[in-house]
């Protein structure tokens, strides 16, 4: 039996079709004609920030080149499409309104910043495409988000609150410390992550002799030195500046404690330039990365050369985290199944990711637990002392 349809019935056809997959409670998915997956990008790619953005796009580059030359996830390949946020609040919604209302995207991956992250949250929510943080470190983006309201934010990212207490873990178990004083910078940052310190200090019996913050600017550190010294720290938990701890750390030698006293937190202390400065003051400084090329895993220095090859550049921390992060969301759509948007944020729940440097799974916050790499400079240079993971205690809803 033949079997003909005319034009009319045809377009008529094709029409309730249409109609039928966009009927609110139907899955929609964000897949071209030719089957490919629409992932989204929102990063700085112009702006004083706009280098962070070229790493992060080329990171993401290299991870959907390899996913697609190796034939996509279950045939089917990435799109990528970016959008600059410019570093801004303001740029970076308009950014992610066009992925989403003008490309189609069901998937982004952004922003390095945690202001423009944290403006993207409710954009994303309110259209119900999966917003996947690679690089912002703000606690208070998945402290909303999951069980705190935003079902549709996830972060493979530690926070400042995951390397706060990573930090006061190891310096506690591992290097015997009870006794802090602070010296940190002056700002967001540097407070918060007293902040969370001294949430987990008790804890490791922990406790803090004296509390000091200085101004961006600051050179002369000899008097709260002075007073540290006097007071019978173990350590100076210091997140601040990189431009400031070489000083910091000559007047640690002048004042006696170099060596005697260490510095923990974050300053860049593990640089050639920092340890140079003062040699005796940084030996034994612990401190918390997200990633490191030093990293020995096979996985990692096949990333770092790879990419050097590819972008005749060694990759920084944020080229890593958005190629794992592509790699990740890649994983998820394989598990399950499909690039339906409700199934890939079902799995992404539930996933137990393999990165390079260690098992990622979420928490019901949509933050993954995923380890920290913790650097103790030892005879004037940094060694890598492992992967370690710390769960976050949320306040209560």
């Amino acid at each position: 039996m033949k079997l003909t349809v005319s034009r009319r019935a045809l377009f008529i056809s094709t029409a309730v079709l249409s109609l039928a997959v966009t009927v609110s409670g139907l899955p929609a998915i964000a897949l071209a004609a030719d089957g490919t997956i629409k992932l989204g990008l929102v990063a700085p790619m112009s702006g004083p920030n706009a280098r962070y953005g070229a790493f992060s796009m080329h990171g993401a580059e290299l991870a959907v080149k390899d996913i697609n030359d190796a034939g996509g996830i279950d045939g089917m390949k990435i799109e990528l499409l970016n959008a600059d946020s410019q570093g801004t609040p303001v740029e970076g919604v308009s950014a992610a309104r066009r992925l989403i209302d003008q490309d189609g995207v069901d998937f982004i991956i952004g922003d390095v910043s945690s202001s423009v992250t944290l403006a993207i949250q409710p954009v994303a929510e309110d259209a119900e495409v999966l917003l996947l943080n690679a690089a912002s470190s703000n606690p208070k983006i998945t402290y909303q988000a999951g069980v705190g309201g935003f079902k549709w934010t996830y972060r493979n990212y530690p926070t400042d609150e995951n390397r706060a207490l990573i930090v006061a873990k190891y310096a506690a178990e591992q290097r015997g410390f009870t006794k802090f004083a602070v010296l940190s910078v002056d700002s967001d940052y540097g407070r918060s992550a007293i902040t969370f310190t001294k949430k987990y200090l008790p804890d490791f019996k922990g406790e803090i002799l004296s509390e000091d913050y200085y101004k961006e600017g600051e050179v002369d550190f000899r008097s709260v030195l002075a007073k540290i010294r006097d007071n019978g720290a173990q350590a100076i938990i210091m997140y601040g500046l990189a431009d400031t701890t070489p000083i910091i750390a000559r007047q640690m030698i002048e004042l006696g404690i170099a060596g005697k006293v260490a510095l923990i937190g974050n300053g860049e202390f593990n640089t050639e330039k920092t340890i140079k400065s003062a040699p005796s003051a940084l030996e034994g400084a612990v401190e918390a990365a997200a990633w490191l090329p030093q990293f020995d895993s096979p996985e990692s220095k096949a990333f770092v050369e790879k990419f050097t090859a590819t972008y005749n550049e060694a990759p920084n921390n944020h080229a890593y985290v958005h190629w794992d992060t592509v790699n990740l969301l890649a994983a998820a759509i394989k598990q399950a199944g499909s690039a339906d948007k409700v199934k890939v944020r079902d799995a992404l729940s539930k996933i137990k990711y393999k990165s390079p440097v260690g098992e990622v799974t979420f928490d019901d916050h949509n933050q993954a637990r995923l380890p920290m790499i913790l650097l103790q400079i030892e005879n004037g240079k940094p060694s890598i002392k492992g992967a370690y993971t710390a769960d976050i205690q949320y306040p209560a809803n």
